[in-house]
């Protein structure tokens, strides 16, 4: 066997993910706002991109609707036809810019000129001589960007610190307090360390937390649940003997032991009920609320509607607002490449290309969410019809195999996607749940509707009826369903539905 260097050729096949191949991907995961984020960064960096301001607004709607997104053809035949173009702009025509900065001469010569009136002074909301506009009509700003930005938690308990103590030690002593706030409203830290820390006696931390529990919103600076709640009934005047014992056995109220709870506090049904709705009401972390930003409102990204005709049926289309809408410039394209040199025809040919790409990109996307709701649409209409309960087993593979695509890419598409349905607002995710077999050879069961029918029927027992796990499994199994008890234990844990010992406790003495 000879031993030395040599030539072989060898044929292989690998899949190479290319830039554009993988902003095609990532386009497909984004949800609208990081589709939007996305596209606003290409309008930046890309000279060729502009946005389409006016595409979409002659779209059919149908249950495949038609995209509200231009052909790069077509924006570039609508370019040449407005006129030449300057960065995207158009220029006006030169008559045009003469006659516009033509000055009248009808006024007599030996006229005054405080007698005259210029109509286009800054008075009449013309632009000022530094360029500004005396004019408010261009102003898109509304009353709420001038609105004054309301106060942290720590900024309304230091004004209340500074109103409520006068003695400068009370006041380092209440300022060290709100610095060592927790988000809920409470203190980590002893009293004897924090006397510690500020080198003082407990009684003046003390005296000055007793004082600070007291402001709004009350229950703050407590060390634990129990203080909390028992400031908060002082304030309204509602912390008897029996509500400080009832205090102090919150663990057996977790338990629902409400039974144990009447003979140490000495009341009845009747008052346990009473001082249970009473703590009910109280806030356990009132700080917890006060800094907390509301929920940003979901916005779908497919918008669905039962179609108006005889036959019934669907009608689905792409969210508008929500779709991001671009164009290339091609008029602006040709015209600079005709005076650019080698190294600038390069960088604007590559420009070309990406713009090219992230229009497609943005068509194909679009065309792949409506085929996957549109399929999903098809398959749940029952739940569309009548509810959760008939809500069908659903899995990644049979919405690809229905639409040719792969699961992957269906699982990218239903990521942080929203169909906006007569029901309400979903996660396309939502629609897909595991089967879970009928005990008589017929159609599975969703599981997302069997756990539907469990709360159902918890929901209607009654004091003297309660429903263990095993009652629900006989229920469930009646019905065609075929489930095993630790599945449906499972099932309730996931609703948050205590034991039938605990609901049974909580029914006994209505709460």
């Amino acid at each position: 066997m000879a031993i030395g260097p040599r030539l072989d050729i060898r044929q292989s096949q690998s899949l190479v993910m290319t830039p554009q191949l993988r902003q095609a991907i990532k386009l497909l995961q984004f949800n609208n706002i990081e589709a939007a984020a996305f596209v606003e960064e290409e309008l930046e960096r890309n000279p060729l991109l502009e946005r389409d301001e006016y595409g979409g607004l002659d779209s059919p709607i149908g249950e495949r609707a038609a995209l509200d997104q231009r052909e790069p053809s077509t924006a570039a035949q609508e370019n040449q036809a407005e006129g030449a173009w300057d960065n995207g702009t158009p220029v006006r025509d030169t008559a045009d810019a003469v006659a516009a900065e033509t000055i009248a001469t009808d006024a007599p010569l030996d006229a005054d000129a405080a007698e005259s009136y210029d109509p286009g002074g800054a008075g009449d909301g013309a632009a000022a001589p530094g360029g500004g506009s005396q004019s408010f009509d261009d102003d898109d700003r509304s009353i709420d960007d001038f609105a004054e930005k309301a106060a942290t938690l720590r900024e309304h308990l230091g004004e209340q610190l500074r109103l409520s103590f006068n003695d400068p030690q009370e006041r380092l002593i209440g300022a060290y307090l709100i610095a060592l706030l927790e988000p809920t409203g409470r203190l980590s830290a002893t009293p004897a360390a924090l006397a510690q820390a500020l080198g003082t006696s407990v009684e003046a931390v003390e005296a000055v937390r007793a004082r600070m529990m007291r402001f709004d919103p009350t229950g703050m600076f407590a060390l634990d649940l129990r203080e909390c709640l028992a400031v908060q009934l002082a304030e309204k005047n509602r912390l008897d003997p029996a509500m400080a014992t009832l205090l102090d056995n919150l663990e057996l109220l977790a338990k629902r032991d409400l039974k144990q709870l009447m003979v140490i506090c000495g009341v009845d049904a009747a008052d346990m009920a009473d001082m249970i709705a009473e703590i009910r009401r109280l806030d356990p972390k009132p700080g917890a609320t006060w800094d907390a930003t509301p929920p940003a409102p979901v916005i779908p990204d497919v918008l669905m509607r039962p179609s108006p005709s005889e036959e019934g049926g669907w009608l689905l289309e792409l969210n508008p607002e929500t779709m991001p809408r671009v164009l290339v410039n091609q008029g602006y394209s040709a015209s600079v490449l005709t005076r650019a040199s080698k190294d600038e025809k390069t960088f604007l040919a590559e420009k070309l290309q990406t713009a090219s790409w992230l229009v497609k990109s943005l068509q194909q996307r679009a065309q792949t969410i409506l085929k996957v709701a549109a399929e999903i649409v098809r398959r749940q209409d029952a739940f569309f019809r009548y509810g959760v309960s008939h809500l069908r087993p659903l899995i990644l593979r049979d919405i690809a195999e229905a639409v040719e695509l792969h699961e992957s890419t269906v699982s990218r598409v239903t990521s942080n996607k929203y169909l906006a349905t007569p029901r309400g607002v979903y996660e396309l995710k939502y629609f897909f749940t595991t089967a879970v077999s009928s005990n008589d050879g017929g159609e599975s069961h969703s599981a997302e509707a069997i756990r539907q029918r469990i709360r159902t029927m918890v929901a209607a027992e009654t004091a003297d009826h309660i429903l263990s796990d095993d009652a629900i499994v006989t229920t469930l199994r009646k019905e065609g369903v075929d489930i095993a008890r630790r599945t449906v234990a499972k099932y309730r844990d996931a609703l948050h539905i205590p034991s039938s010992v605990q609901r049974k406790r909580e029914k006994a003495v209505p709460a």
